[in-house]
């Protein structure tokens, strides 16, 4: 009996041990598979490049016989940019220029409504042309007065005519002629009026006041133009932005505390932001005999010798104000070390560190900054001319990180 209940027991399931041991099978495989992931996930990052901005080394240097003295920093500015308007209130029909467009001087770029204005021109135009009519038939009245006159100044001296009849056509020619006057300066009033008329005609033709380039188109043919502001959204104040691109030059602001080291006339060089290995020839035009109180700066004019389309209004600019003074022996040129942005650079503590390519691979080099010119620097160690860096370091680039150019 002892023995089949042991039997029994033996085969009776225990269902709690059987589900605490189907738990574990599945933390394996869920350890197992976060691990596999963590692993591909180190392996792809590894392996992908990271995509990285480079640029050439190149040295810098400095010519001892036009040394900068000055740098400032200015915008490229245009003498002559005017926004061109109408005279009077009007609708716009036709617009006949775009953006980019290269306009004679008096060439037509918009036209307006000019219905009531050439209504008024006609009227004008018919009472002149009715005032002329006027001149003619009193011009032949005062012909016959005259006639009449001298017949009867003939008949008086013979007594044959009485001095009534005589005196009556006396009059009568004094009358016609002071009539003709008037009616000639008639004419003439209404001839001016006419002239007037046109001008006011003309005024809803628009008419570029002078050679350029278009810059903005600001009115489009259905909106109301105005020569001033009324207050409205609805309403613009002029049809487009004209600039003679012949009359660009920099304009800069210069510490009033260094102004003693720029003159009119002194040699300069300017580089575009948009082309910083491009050095343009340049020269001081103009001081400007104020200073701004809040800024402390006095504003300097630098034309260019030459100019060039890639110079645009509205262009940042670095200027290098030269030394006047030529050198008595010509010297050969100082390295300055190689120029690089900024952003280059990255610095830790009070080291500085750039990121150098080869073969693809990141090298992180300690470098020694020689002197910075504006949003640039010049390292003199730990760069040479030639090698490749990365223009702009990101937290994620590190010494030996695969990288590729964009």
């Amino acid at each position: 009996m002892n023995s089949k209940s042991e039997l029994l027991s033996q085969l009776r399931i225990d269902r709690n041990a059987s589900s605490s041991r189907s738990i574990w099978p599945w933390i394996a495989g869920a350890a197992v598979l976060l691990l596999v992931i963590f692993v591909s996930y180190q392996l792809f990052s590894e392996a992908a490049p990271v995509p990285v901005k480079v640029q050439m080394a190149r040295m810098a240097t400095v010519d001892p016989a036009s040394a900068s003295v000055l740098d400032a920093t200015g915008y490229v500015v245009a003498r002559r940019q005017a926004n061109v308007s109408s005279k009077v209130t009007g609708k716009v029909v036709e617009v006949l220029i775009e953006e980019g467009m290269t306009v004679e001087k008096n060439q037509i770029v918009a036209r307006l409504e000019d219905i009531n204005a050439r209504k008024s021109f006609d009227v004008t135009k018919a009472e002149l042309d009715a005032a002329k009519a006027q001149v003619v038939e009193t011009r032949a009245r005062v012909t016959e007065a005259k006639l009449n006159f001298d017949r009867n100044n003939l008949l008086m001296e013979r007594q044959l005519v009485s001095q009534s009849a005589f005196d009556s056509a006396r009059a009568t020619h004094d009358s016609l002629r002071a009539q003709l006057k008037n009616r000639e300066e008639m004419v003439n009033v209404s001839e001016k009026l006419l002239a007037q008329q046109k001008q006011n005609l003309d005024d809803y033709i628009l008419r570029a006041p002078f050679t350029g380039v278009v810059i903005a188109k600001t009115s489009q043919p259905g909106e109301m133009i105005s020569p001033i502001s009324a207050g409205s959204g609805f309403t613009r104040t002029g049809i487009c932005t004209l600039v003679d691109m012949t009359s660009l030059e920099i304009e800069v602001d210069v510490n009033e505390s260094y102004i003693q080291r720029v003159h009119a006339g002194q040699l300069a060089e300017a580089m575009l932001e948009a082309y910083p290995e491009w050095k343009i020839p340049a020269k001081v035009a103009a001081i400007i005999p104020t200073a701004d109180r809040q800024k402390a700066t006095v504003k300097v004019r630098v034309a260019f010798e030459n100019l060039d389309p890639r110079i645009l209004p509205d262009m940042g600019v670095k200027v290098s104000f030269l030394n006047p003074e030529p050198a008595e022996k010509p010297k050969p040129k100082v390295p300055l070390g190689i120029r690089v942005p900024t952003t280059a650079v990255r610095s830790v503590d009070e080291n500085k560190f750039i990121f150098v390519v080869k073969d693809g691979v990141l090298q992180q080099r300690k470098v020694k900054l020689n002197a910075s010119y504006g949003s640039d620097v010049y390292i003199s160690e730990g760069l040479s001319a030639g090698e490749d860096f990365v223009v702009e370091v990101s937290p994620q680039l590190k010494n030996g990180t695969k990288v590729i150019q964009e």
